[in-house]
Formats: structure tokens, C-alpha cells, sequence
């Protein structure tokens, strides 16, 4: 099931500029900013903030258009995203911070880094592609993939009210033992994604990828990112392909694979999850 926060956590909800941002955070130390990908909000971060939380500041935000987050017409493509990582930090006073990223989540955060290379100090990415990056072309042809090309308004009339059998999809297909994501969990999600504006949000989260390459594209050109990288995969999907793809734009990558596990790493190996982040984290 979905662990709640620690007590200790506090929330806020952040104006950035076009969006109003629901952030969790807590502990104390360096910070850490976790960001969750499509079909996770930021409670997916739960066991690890715990975790972290003993030596380092947590910051959990929702993305823009998911979990408890506003749902603006706009500004789904990932450098406005990172724009608003850049101000939750700044309402909280915090300068620089150690990233941790899943998903559409690895995105943003590789936009917020090469944006802001003085503000992350480390950077672990989890288990999704960058768009434009690498063997991006070749990657979008999956049939697994269909989704990113999945939206407009007669979807979202096919998806409203089955939200659940919607994201039941990517929670059965995309993890190695499904039953590893328990009824809890699949219920806890598919009640926020069916939040008015929700899937439409999540649907414009893929629309924006064309331009996301664009943006990609032209911040590798202005040369590799130079902070520690952790890239991992999961050993039934990306796999050591997640280090070779972050490799095109960092300079420093450490690769890693968790064994038995699809793309849903901290819902199905939360432990070696959490062991992985955290021996990194303390070098």
C-alpha cells in the first residue's frame, strides 16, 4: 500500500508562476528533491523519504497537472516544469539540492540540472528515457509505448470514469510481477488521476515530448552535465540501457540494474531501492 509521510512532514502549496505546486517536505540537512513520473504522484517517494529524512531535508512536489498539484491549461513541456522546481526551491530557501527522479519525473529533472547546473549536487535517475536524447527515435517505435501518442478529448471521454482500468495498464504491463502493486496502491492512484482535469493534464504531459526533444537537444549542445550521475535501470525494462542513454549528457554516470523488477521500481523492490539511493547519496 501507499506509506504515508512521516508525521514530521509538513505541506505547501507553492505558486510558481502558471501553476500552483502541492509540495510535501521534512527532515533536515542537505536537501533532496524527489520527482515522480505518470501514474505515481509524489506519495510514491514515501519509504525513501523516510529514510533520507534521518540526515537530509526532503522535498516531494506533485508535478504540474498531477497528484494534488493545479491543473493549468499549459506549460507541460519539461522546461517549465523544471521552472517550477526552481521556485518551489526558492520559496523554501533552499540554493542546491541532490535530485532523485522516476519517469516523466527523469525529464524534468535532466532539464532543471542542465538549466541549473549550480543548484544539483547529485543527480540518480530511475528507469525512463530523455526525449530527443540518444536512442530516442528508435525508442518511441516500442509497441509498449502507444501511450505517447494516446490523447485528445475522445480519449479522455473513453478514459473518464475507467481511470483505474487505464492506469491498471501500465501497473500490469510495465512491472515485472503485477501482483507486486497491491489494490491500495492501484486504488490510491486511480482516485487522484480521476481528480477533474486530471488525465487531461497527465495526457499533455506526453503531448509536450516533441518539444521536450527540441529543448533536449539544444541544452546536450551546450555540453554534459558535470555532477555525480546514478542512473538505474530495472532488469525487465531498461535495464543498463538507462546508463548508456544518460551517458549522452552527463559525464560522470555510475549505472546500476535492480533485479526483479519492472519500470515501477519503488513500488516493486522498495528496499534495494532505498539501499541503492542512499549508498549513493553518502559517498
Amino acid at each position: 500500500m501507499v506509506q504515508p509521510f512521516l508525521p514530521g512532514f509538513r505541506t505547501e502549496d507553492i505558486e510558481t508562476g502558471g501553476a500552483t505546486i502541492h509540495v510535501r517536505f521534512g527532515g533536515s540537512g542537505p536537501a533532496v528533491v524527489m520527482l515522480h513520473g505518470f501514474a505515481d504522484t509524489g506519495d510514491m517517494w514515501a519509504p525513501l523519504a523516510a529514510e533520507l529524512a534521518k540526515d537530509h531535508t526532503v522535498i516531494v512536489p506533485d508535478l504540474r497537472g498531477m497528484g494534488l498539484s493545479s491543473h493549468p491549461e499549459g506549460g507541460y513541456d519539461k522546461k517549465t516544469q523544471a521552472g517550477d522546481v526552481a521556485r518551489v526551491l526558492d520559496r523554501l530557501g533552499i540554493e542546491k539540492a541532490d535530485l532523485v527522479t522516476h519517469d516523466i519525473g527523469n525529464m524534468v529533472g535532466y532539464s532543471f540540472a542542465a538549466q541549473y547546473p549550480e543548484r544539483v549536487t547529485r543527480w540518480v535517475a530511475m528507469d525512463a528515457p530523455l526525449p530527443g536524447i540518444g536512442n530516442w527515435d528508435e525508442i518511441v517505435k516500442s509497441p509498449l509505448l502507444w501511450h505517447f501518442n494516446f490523447r485528445g478529448p475522445d480519449v479522455e471521454r473513453l478514459v473518464a470514469g475507467r481511470e483505474r482500468i487505464y492506469l491498471d495498464r501500465f501497473l500490469n504491463e510495465l512491472s515485472a510481477n503485477p501482483a507486486s502493486i497491491d489494490e491500495a496502491t492501484r486504488r490510491h492512484y486511480a482516485k487522484l488521476y480521476a481528480l477533474p482535469g486530471a488525465m487531461h493534464s497527465a495526457f499533455e504531459q506526453f503531448a509536450a515530448f516533441h518539444q521536450d526533444a527540441i529543448d533536449n537537444k539544444a541544452l546536450a549542445a551546450k555540453g554534459k552535465l558535470t555532477m555525480k550521475v546514478l542512473a538505474i535501470g530495472a532488469d525487465r525494462s531498461f535495464g543498463t540501457a538507462m546508463a548508456d542513454d544518460l551517458r549522452f549528457v552527463a559525464s560522470d554516470v555510475t549505472g546500476g540494474v535492480i533485479s526483479n523488477s519492472g519500470h515501477w521500481l519503488m513500488e516493486e523492490q522498495p528496499a534495494a531501492m532505498v539501499a541503492a539511493i542512499r549508498t549513493f547519496l553518502d559517498r
